[in-house]
């Protein structure tokens, strides 16, 4: 269960006794997420969602993120919003761990996305950038093209005990990225990690989106990549071009996609599956053998790469077609 930081029934008695949200009634850890701990906490209000904060998130990263929860629900888009406590303050401690408070929101992931399912996350996509083009706050991408050599690095020759040849394959993938990556495609506030654990639906319908805890500052048609390797792409590893089409088209209905972006796709996709290959190939190689949530395979994204390394163009990912 992703709950790293235990909290005493009296330090979040005492904590949730600084908000105007009622009395607390219980408290429950969430199993999902692998990154902060997370609780349910219901009170004689109205359910919350209590998140610790653990070391992986830099507490100075954390005025963007809740910033921009609150600049994106305000322009319309349905995500969770930051609690004020009484004093205005969103931001606080517990248990030596910075914490916040923020609502609850209905609704349910999907374990297996439907095209119908893709062409909403599309949309709800686009409306999120064109809800965030106007935030005044910025973070810089650390997980983008810059960022990739150095965990290649940490990974180092360990890689070809994952799968044979991959140290190769990586270092000629870094090489191309470095050479070819786009500079100048239109880019704004960006969800970085909109896979389906952080997209809720309710009756078929999408009813929000979550976990703005990797958002940064890129180009628009990144966070299209990222989806396109997170939702496209069938059990066997196989991409399915028909849930490829609803979500490109989804987001066209909202947001239209430069020609300049639709052309650098191919590109993006590789390049984004490059990037959670390294993620997961470093926990995999350095997570601790005793960890509550287990590392996610690398090999997955291994084979998506492959996928990317052949398509030539958008049209391969079901754009305009």
């Amino acid at each position: 269960m992703a709950v790293y930081t235990e909290i005493s029934d009296e330090e979040l008695t005492d904590f949730v006794a600084r908000y105007d949200i009622g009395t607390l009634q219980s408290a429950k850890g969430i199993a999902e997420g692998v990154e902060n701990s997370n609780f349910l906490l219901h009170t004689t209000q109205s359910p919350f969602i209590l998140t610790l904060y653990e070391k992986r998130t830099s507490e100075s990263d954390l005025p963007f993120f809740l910033g921009l929860m609150e600049h994106l629900a305000a322009h319309g888009l349905s995500c969770p919003v930051p609690v004020h406590a009484r004093d205005g303050s969103v931001l606080h401690r517990l248990a030596d761990r910075p914490a916040a408070m923020v609502t609850f929101l209905e609704g349910m992931d999907v374990k297996r996305p439907q095209a119908s399912h893709c062409g909403q996350v599309g949309v709800a996509l686009a409306q999120m950038h064109e809800a965030g083009a106007d935030f005044a706050m910025t973070r810089p991408n650390a997980l983008s093209v810059d960022g990739w050599p150095a965990l290649a690095e940490q990974a180092g020759g360990r890689a070809d005990t994952v799968s044979e040849g991959l140290g190769n394959l990586i270092a000629d993938e870094l090489d191309l990225m470095a050479s070819r990556w786009p500079q100048d495609l239109p880019r704004g506030v960006i969800h970085a990690d909109l896979f389906p654990d952080n997209v809720f639906f309710m009756g078929g319908e999408l009813s929000g989106l979550i976990d703005f805890y990797f958002a940064c500052t890129d180009a628009y048609a990144y966070d299209i990549a990222i989806c396109l390797n997170a939702w496209c792409f069938e059990a066997d590893d196989s991409f399915n071009v028909t849930k490829g089409r609803a979500l490109l088209s989804g987001y066209n209905k909202v947001r239209s996609l430069e020609e300049e972006e639709a052309q650098a796709l191919p590109l993006l996709a590789r390049g984004a599956s490059l990037r959670f290959l390294l993620t997961r190939l470093v926990d995999w190689l350095d997570g601790p053998q005793d960890a509550l949530v287990k590392p996610k395979d690398p090999r997955e994204y291994l084979k998506r790469l492959r996928f990317h390394q052949h398509a030539v163009s958008a049209a391969d990912y079901g754009y305009g077609g």
